[in-house]
């Protein structure tokens, strides 16, 4: 099955890896998985998460574990941080050194699982599918690639590789939720039509310039000076910092991170996603942070604003 035509695709991610789902999961959705198990391998994993916190563990909706020297499968759910009941499969359709296709179909009801094209096994929900956000995959297993395919789905840039310029996606799209000049010129300003809601993601690329000490992304109202979300790398002392303005003053500043995601001169791929109780950003496919909402009132906020030494390529909104 190809990867030709994605509603989100990750290009050769890094192992261990954890990929926000825009959107979450919907039913009918497919998750494709490419890769192969090196040699001397004896186990790997795939799992479909609320959430990416590492202590307390986010719950797992979807735990798929091959033990490939046990020649099993083991499938489980994680919540509040403890296993439910093991469901083991017998069987092991991955071989060493050998390419694989693991395909994963979304239902309401439960999720069916094929390798190679033929069907595995399936697995009821036992946490809602709705609170399903990222994808992880982690243990001895190689990537090539990982798509989330659906009948609607739309093309998009491979995480860290560049948008082809010549492509309709040079321009702001999903009329009449965001609305431009059309002009992605630095200061940059797109509203967001009737506010910003739950389940809004808020894609932006671009290039950070040669020499660039700083950028920053802005949600907030149009007007006022109140600012709900300020991100601002800041490429010379490498700190990403977070925060908000509100009522005339700035409030305490996050800035604690594993690793620091930009990069003079270099593509990047921004994701913001809106939760109900915070905001989850992600750099190039891979999950950095999150941060708790200060301004409560979401469908004020109705502004994208980005300043700074950065030059823009696309700005969406899902």
């Amino acid at each position: 099955m190809s990867i030709s035509n994605p509603r989100q695709v990750f290009h050769n991610p890094s192992i261990p890896f954890a990929g926000t789902i825009l959107g979450g999961f919907l039913p009918g959705e497919m998750v494709l998985i490419k890769g192969s198990v090196p040699s001397g391998a004896d186990r790997f994993q795939v799992d479909f998460t609320c959430g990416s916190s590492v202590k307390p563990r986010a719950d797992v909706a979807f735990h798929f574990n091959p033990r490939i020297k046990k020649s099993s499968i083991v499938c489980n759910t994680l919540t509040k941080e403890c296993w439910g009941r093991e469901q083991i499969h017998y069987e092991m359709p991955f071989r060493l050194e050998v390419d694989f296709e693991l395909i994963i179909l979304i239902l309401q009801d439960q999720f069916k699982v094929a390798v190679n094209g033929a069907h595995l096994l399936e697995y009821k929900h036992r946490v809602e599918l709705e609170r399903v956000d990222t994808i992880s995959i982690s243990g001895k297993v190689k990537v090539q690639a990982v798509g989330i395919l659906s009948p609607s789905s739309s093309p998009t840039s491979p995480a860290g590789s560049p948008p082809n310029k010549d492509t309709d996606e040079s321009a702001i799209i999903d009329q009449p939720v965001f609305s431009s000049s059309g002009d992605l010129s630095i200061p940059f300003r797109g509203q967001l039509v009737n506010g910003l809601t739950v389940g809004r993601s808020i894609i932006i690329k671009g290039e950070t310039n040669q020499n660039a000490e700083s950028f920053c992304v802005n949600l907030r109202p149009a007007t006022g000076s109140d600012i709900a979300l300020h991100l601002n790398p800041r490429l010379k002392k490498r700190v990403f910092v977070r925060n908000s303005f509100l009522s005339d003053c700035w409030g305490h500043e996050e800035m604690a991170l594993a690793s620091f995601p930009f990069t003079a001169g270099q593509y990047f791929e921004m994701i913001i996603r809106c939760d109900a109780q915070h905001f989850r950003v992600a750099m190039n496919g891979q999950h950095q942070l999150d941060y708790k909402h200060r301004m409560k009132e979401l469908s004020a906020i109705n502004q994208v604003e980005v300043k700074g030494d950065v030059t823009l390529l696309v700005v969406r909104v899902l």
